[in-house]
Parts: structure tokens; C-alpha cells; sequence
């Protein structure tokens, strides 16, 4: 599984120019219905708005779609689609509402605005990577503990749990590729005492 650029949250952000108010949504998907979906949501939040412009990326089938929605053609759909592509970011939908201010923005003025919305939702719904990571359960005794701290930072070993009883047990995760050669350190350092457990292989982000 290839590692992916998401957004981890909806979030709006507004912006104004010259009396025209853009608000932006932006929000992670999984699929294009979910888009479809939300857009529907958002135009019907906003009935009285001038003009509702989206752009979706999707993973699966490699899928793009963006609207003017009667904008002049390229001042807005294509900069709010350009706002996901350059930042890397997939399953992804932006919508930017637009109430008309009677101030003519002009053809720069309205790439401006979208790319501004657009980026701002996209920031505030916080970038996360997704990578595959490996879960696994690590038994040792309380002398090996000590011998293992090392390799597990190296290897940015991310510990949610320990548990102490007749010896040390850590639960926790690493990225997936990392994870034989940490169960070889792991192994040499203690001679072949470590007892490592996988659990499940996942997509997963960190903060």
C-alpha cells in the first residue's frame, strides 16, 4: 500500500475582496459520491449564494473534477483544483461559495480569491501523511528494556502502551518498511530474547 497526502478534518475559512465574501470548505473523502454528496450539502446550506465552485481528487481511478460553476472559465474551479495538486493532496474535496459584493473583481482578482480560499480551508483542515504502518506487540525483560530504548527511537518506534509485570511489554507502531530491520536490531541487541508480535498492518498518520 503507497503511502498518501489527505486532509485530516473539515474546516472553514472565509475571505473577502472588495465586498465579495468567498467561504471555503474544505473536507476529507473517500470516494466520489461522498463528494457529490457534500457539495450537494453545501449548496443547500448556502441557497442564496452567487455562484458554488468545487474541485475533488480521488485516489481511486486517479479521478479529478472541478466546476466554474459560471465564473469566467479558469478563475476559479482550475485555481481551487490547482490549490489540492500543488500541495500533494488527495481524497479531497474543496467547495468555495461566493456572494457577489457589486464589485467586478476581474480575472486575476477572482484567481486570487479562490486560491486564497481554497488554500486557507486547506491549511486549517490540517495536511496528514498516511503511510502503512506495523503494530505489533514487544515482550522483553526489564534488563532488555533498557538495551532497546535506542533502536526504537531510532527506527521511530511510536509507543501508545506499556504494561509492567514479570516483564515489559510494549504495544505500540512503526512504519511498515522500517519494521524487519527494527525486529533485526531488536533481535541482535538482546541476543534473540526479544519476543516481537505483529498485529495488523494499517494506514495510519502522525501528527
Amino acid at each position: 500500500m503507497e503511502s498518501y497526502i489527505t486532509l485530516k478534518e473539515l474546516c472553514e475559512f472565509r475571505f473577502e475582496d472588495r465586498k465579495s465574501v468567498f467561504i471555503a470548505y474544505a473536507k476529507p473523502i473517500k470516494s466520489e459520491s461522498e463528494a457529490i454528496e457534500f457539495i450537494a450539502s453545501v449548496k443547500k446550506k448556502y441557497p442564496d449564494a452567487r455562484h458554488w465552485v468545487y474541485a475533488y481528487v480521488l485516489r481511486e481511478n486517479s479521478t479529478m473534477r472541478f466546476t466554474d460553476d459560471r465564473e469566467p472559465q479558469g478563475t476559479a474551479g482550475m485555481p481551487v483544483l490547482d490549490v489540492i495538486r500543488k500541495n500533494g493532496v488527495t481524497d479531497c474535496v474543496i467547495v468555495v461559495v461566493r456572494y457577489f459584493g457589486g464589485i467586478l473583481l476581474g480575472t486575476g482578482g477572482l484567481v486570487h480569491a479562490y486560491t486564497e480560499s481554497a488554500l486557507g480551508a486547506l491549511r486549517g483542515a490540517r495536511i496528514v501523511r498516511y503511510d502503512t504502518y506495523a503494530f505489533c506487540t514487544i515482550t522483553v525483560s526489564y534488563a532488555d528494556y533498557q538495551k532497546i530504548q535506542a533502536p526504537l527511537s531510532e527506527f521511530d518506534f511510536l509507543t501508545e502502551e506499556s504494561e509492567y509485570s514479570e516483564n515489559v511489554t510494549v504495544i505500540g507502531s512503526v512504519v511498515e518498511p522500517r519494521f524487519e530491520n527494527m525486529c533485526n536490531a531488536l533481535a541482535e541487541i538482546t541476543s534473540g530474547r526479544c519476543k516481537i508480535d505483529l498485529l495488523e498492518k494499517k494506514y495510519d498518520f502522525r501528527e
